[in-house]
């Protein structure tokens, strides 16, 4: 089946999912917490998820889908949904958050969409076609990642497992160390959304552990399109279900992976 059908359906998907998102911004009633005080879930992350799935085993029936909020559908190739990434903002009104939409195939990431409902960003890729990006639906630009070339310059992005108080894997070591090896680092609270940032050039590099496949499986493709790199904590081929993810423009990627080992090892 062409990928260029899969990803008309995914922006499709996507663009039904951000208008129910976009109504519920800050008006959430009905907030759960499900294993953390900090995983929160909404009734519009069931309501997106719901719309996203019933579109997606229309248009193709023998894949897989398994999204955040208990979808588990079998089949041949696998779409991964976050329907709300980014919940806390979410519920706070905050609008850094994003849905997320990936097909993996036998041969990795195939197809990669995350929106940012109330930021009007449209990123989306197919594997091999490069990764573009429309605000406001505007015409699509197609990305590339940034040229910085030293740790010590860049614009970094991570976050922090819902266990953060409970776990001591949990990222403060290395967060700590790279305000000092870099030139900042960011908490935006979307893992997709840092990903698609990495590829737009605006971050020079991401990291975080304790990540989901929905979380990363858009995003991933969305920054090797865009001429970037991903790995695992150890310059590792990226396995979605690790948890643990480096992706960067590539020419900083050795000096993160090593920042990382050197100030608290993967466990």
């Amino acid at each position: 089946m062409p990928l260029q059908q899969a990803l008309d359906v995914a922006l499709a998907c996507a663009a039904d999912g951000a208008r129910i998102a976009r109504s519920g911004l800050g008006r959430a009633r009905d907030i759960v917490r499900k294993q953390s005080p900090g995983d929160l879930v909404t009734e519009f992350d069931i309501a997106v998820e719901r719309v996203i799935v019933e579109r997606l085993r229309a248009a193709f029936p023998d894949d897989a889908i398994i999204g955040e909020e208990g979808t588990q559908v079998d089949g041949a190739r696998r779409w991964y949904v976050d329907p709300i990434d980014g919940t806390t903002n979410f519920a706070h009104g905050l609008p850094f958050f994003g849905i997320s939409i990936g097909l993996v195939d036998e041969a990795g990431p195939a197809v990669g969409v995350v929106v940012a409902p109330a930021l009007g960003w449209r990123f989306f890729a197919q594997r091999g076609g490069g990764a573009w990006l429309s605000e406001h639906d505007a015409e699509p630009r197609r990305l590339e990642v940034s040229r910085t070339a030293v740790l010590l310059d860049a614009l970094l992005a991570t976050g922090f497992p819902y266990d953060l108080r409970t776990s001591p894997d949990d990222n403060v070591a290395q967060f700590t160390a790279l305000q000092r090896d870099a030139q900042a680092v960011r908490r935006v609270g979307a893992a997709s959304l840092d990903l698609a940032m990495v590829a737009a050039g605006w971050f020079d590099g991401y990291w975080e552990r304790k990540l989901k496949p929905w979380d990363v499986a858009a995003g991933l493709l969305l920054v090797t399109e865009s001429g970037g790199r991903v790995s695992g904590f150890t310059d590792e081929p990226v396995d979605l279900h690790s948890g643990r993810i480096v992706a960067t423009n590539g020419r900083i990627h050795k000096a993160l992976v090593a920042a990382l080992g050197r100030c608290n090892p993967p466990v």
